[in-house]
């Protein structure tokens, strides 16, 4: 069998091969968050309501402090798009004000709430003696009734904090600590689950051979990869934070009256539901669709994280 000398050979081209995309733990997980369609859903929603409490007040220049007892309880109209209250102020510069609170209070709640919950989690999981106390005091911190303890917390500390810091800026600190204290317990017990698994890995156990100190396997090789749980967990923390804050500003035992949040701008308005129903609709459908923004992206990234979910 003879081959004509015309006849080429066939050669492989290097160049033209196609390369393979190198793949992390983070780019497969935004790639099945984006196959998440709530997921996805639910991060535009996030982006539109801070974009707006961001921005709304270069957009909208209405002062939401401004009185104008000849509009009061005006219904929403091209000058008052979510109308005025009983008193004549602009129902979407107030709302726009309250959601920069309400968000300020879930991310710094959430903050707290992680840096705790996080740091009991990792101690109880990696120390064993200390597991047993850590996790008692845990359980008993869950039992005990958020909300009343909430409302006798908040009736001690208010006044003391208000004084020293000033009415806004007290009932802040004190509303954000309160929230932080009290919301760690769940995340505490994910990331000592996870602590348990991963301190029997071969990489935790390799450190340990060769002598590296315990806090440092515990802050530099355990601890980052606990922070999917983590993220996860802060979250539904931060909607848990806004809707604990609402709560209390219903009751009455938030913020200074003068100062609008979107749990404050419900309870103040509840006796006009009837008469002006805008003025707790347009906060509540705020408070609804934030939470449930939040909580759509925590599903979203709670299976997006998870290896089992992944293709």
């Amino acid at each position: 069998m003879s081959i004509s000398a015309g006849a080429a050979t066939p050669k492989l081209d290097i160049g033209s091969t196609t390369k393979r995309k190198h793949r992390t733990l983070w780019g497969d997980a935004w790639v099945q968050f984006r196959r998440n369609r709530l997921a996805v859903l639910g991060l535009t929603l996030i982006v539109l309501i801070v974009g707006g409490v961001l921005a709304g007040p270069y957009l909208y220049p209405v002062d939401p402090k401004q009185i104008n007892i000849l509009e009061a309880s005006a219904s929403p109209s091209m000058a008052h798009p979510f109308g005025t209250d009983d008193l004549g102020r602009d129902m979407l510069a107030r709302c726009i004000y309250g959601g920069r609170i309400s968000l300020s209070v879930g991310m710094a709640a959430m903050l707290i709430a992680m840096l705790v919950g996080s740091t009991v989690g990792l101690l109880a999981g990696y120390i064993s003696k200390l597991d047993n106390v850590l996790m008692r005091f845990t359980d008993m911190m869950l039992t005990l009734p958020q909300i009343p303890l909430l409302l006798v917390a908040m009736s001690l500390f208010r006044d003391p904090l208000r004084m020293r810091f000033g009415l806004e800026a007290g009932a802040f600190l004190m509303v954000v600590t309160i929230i932080g204290v009290f919301g760690w317990m769940p995340t505490a017990r994910m990331v000592r689950g996870s602590v348990l698994s991963l301190k029997r890995k071969e990489f935790v156990e390799a450190a340990v051979n060769v002598g590296v100190h315990s806090s440092s396997i515990m802050w530099r090789h355990i601890l980052p990869n606990t922070m999917a749980i983590i993220i996860v967990a802060a979250t539904l923390s931060v909607a848990s934070a806004i809707l604990t804050e609402s709560t209390l500003s219903f009751l009455g035992l938030g913020f200074p009256p003068d100062v609008p949040t979107w749990g404050s701008l419900l309870y103040e308005n509840r006796n006009y539901m009837v008469k002006a129903p805008w003025m707790v609709m347009f906060p509540g459908i705020l408070i609804s669709l934030t939470i449930l923004a939040i909580n759509f992206m925590g599903d979203g990234l709670r299976d997006a994280l998870d290896p089992r979910q992944r293709q």
